[in-house]
């Protein structure tokens, strides 16, 4: 992070700093455009990709078993929920409540020991493991500026020396500053090389040691889950023999007459050997009486069946005897005796009439709810109105997601945020994602948004593994 002091620091000290960060911008300039040669470090360079790698790897590990502890907890309060029902609906006089209610609280003790188990020998050693990223994290961003200095120092010590005229007080100096600039990075340096691979190799004894114990801690959890599951049933078995004939004889099942039982199809009228309807009297049997007919029309045993959507209904449009009888279609999806019977029993009725009645007109009636007729009806006339989208909150500019804090963070420079757990914080883009470290994020709380929308004095940066992703 940035290398200026906090309160205190005198006018000459800032002014240093910013002739370094200068000084540091135009090295890197020209190294780039490779008008100045760059001290390179395959070894380092691999060990800092691996450090970067081992972050990535043991954050997510990080983001999982939190996720893991949080459905453990869930899993925790439905099972309590289950057995707070189970001691509600059994009742006092019943066979070993006292046990119900035993293996009911032994539930619950099980669920919190297990959970408090996986935070204290998962999470904290987790926490524990990722703590120390961040310092060296900062380390090698710092050494990697050193090196920066170094460059410079060498490549100004080496132009002055080239000169045509050469000012032996200004090369002595040069030559002082190149000494110190390469005493401090070869340092750090060493420091990082017996730090970064000793840190990758650790990572396995991590895994391993975190792993087993989740493992163990689960096989526990579940082989005394299971006995008390094995006692639970138990308690069921003794219930159940106690109340066995009361069990027994409470809930009889009758089985439900179908639709094309023997007692509907016999009582419906029968249709002619070639299965043509009944649609004029000379389609009626040769023995037919008319009195007979309205009996078989209106037998109670063979309702209409009732209009779907979609169907097209059945109506019988009635005539004077001297004209012919004029039929509306029937849908074709309806199947079956009883509707056959139906279709038959509609169409036999009216004309035993021998008066000429005023021709009707059938119209269908809808079975569906009004309020689904008009809304039908104002679909299909194009009049259904979308609703109004709802009021949106305003976000600050490059504003990406939201975070909540997990842990508390001391901010340790003036561009950090304090963080507590529980915090909000609106994630913005970078103005130079250059100049950004991996691993920390640009945001303002969104207290402080809501209250000021004071980006200047309210936003900062702050380390992504002490936040979770809301939004």
């Amino acid at each position: 992070m940035a290398e200026m002091g906090g309160k205190g620091v005198s006018a000459g000290k800032i002014a240093s700093n910013m002739q370094k960060k200068l000084t540091r911008a135009q090295e890197k300039v020209l190294q780039k455009l490779g008008k100045a040669d760059e001290t390179k470090d395959e070894q380092f360079e691999q060990c800092v990709q691996n450090f970067n790698k081992q972050l990535t790897e043991g954050s997510k590990l990080q983001k999982d078993l939190r996720t893991y502890l949080a459905s453990v907890k869930a899993m925790h309060d439905a099972s309590k929920k289950l057995t707070e029902c189970l001691q509600e609906v059994y009742e006092p006089e019943w066979a070993r409540r006292d046990d119900a209610n035993k293996i009911a609280e032994n539930s619950d003790l099980l669920w919190t020991d297990y959970h408090q188990k996986l935070v204290d020998q998962a999470l904290l050693t987790m926490d524990t493991y990722l703590g120390q990223f961040p310092d060296i994290k900062s380390r090698i961003a710092k050494r990697g500026r050193k090196l920066v200095d170094y460059d410079s120092a060498r490549h100004h010590f080496e132009s002055l020396q080239s000169a045509k005229k050469k000012d032996e007080a200004k090369i002595a100096k040069a030559e002082e500053e190149l000494l110190k600039s390469q005493k401090v990075f070869e340092e750090m340096n060493a420091d990082l090389q017996e730090e970064l691979p000793s840190l990758w190799n650790s990572r396995v004894g991590f895994y391993v040691n975190t792993f087993q114990s989740i493992a163990g801690l689960e096989e526990n959890f579940h082989k005394e889950m299971s006995k008390l599951n094995q006692n639970l049933n138990d308690v069921m078995v003794d219930l159940e023999k106690e109340q066995g004939s009361v069990v027994t004889n409470t809930f009889p099942v009758k089985a439900q007459p179908s639709e094309t039982s023997s007692e509907k199809v016999t009582k419906t009228p029968s249709l002619p050997s070639d299965g043509s309807p009944l649609t004029s009297p000379e389609a009626k049997p040769a023995n037919h009486k008319p009195e007979e007919a309205p009996a078989a029309a209106i037998t109670p045993s063979a309702p209409a069946a009732p209009a779907t959507l979609g169907e097209v209904p059945t109506a019988t449009l009635t005539k004077s005897p001297s004209q012919p009888v004029e039929e509306a279609p029937v849908s074709t999806e309806a199947s079956g005796p009883e509707t056959a019977a139906t279709s038959a029993s509609d169409a036999v009725q009216p004309k035993l009439d021998t008066t000429a009645p005023e021709p009707a007109t059938a119209t269908p009636q809808s079975s569906l709810p009004a309020v689904v007729v008009e809304t039908f009806s104002a679909t299909v006339n194009g009049t259904v109105e979308s609703s109004a989208p709802a009021n949106r909150t305003v976000m600050p500019p490059g504003f990406l997601y939201k975070v909540r804090a997990q842990h508390d963070y001391a901010a340790t420079d003036g561009d950090e945020l304090d963080l507590k757990a529980g915090d909000i914080v609106l994630v913005m883009e970078i103005d130079n994602p250059e100049e950004q470290d991996e691993g920390w994020l640009m945001g303002i709380k969104e207290g402080d948004w809501q209250q000021s929308k004071d980006l200047e004095q309210h936003r900062g940066v702050f380390p992504e593994n002490f936040t979770e992703k809301v939004l």
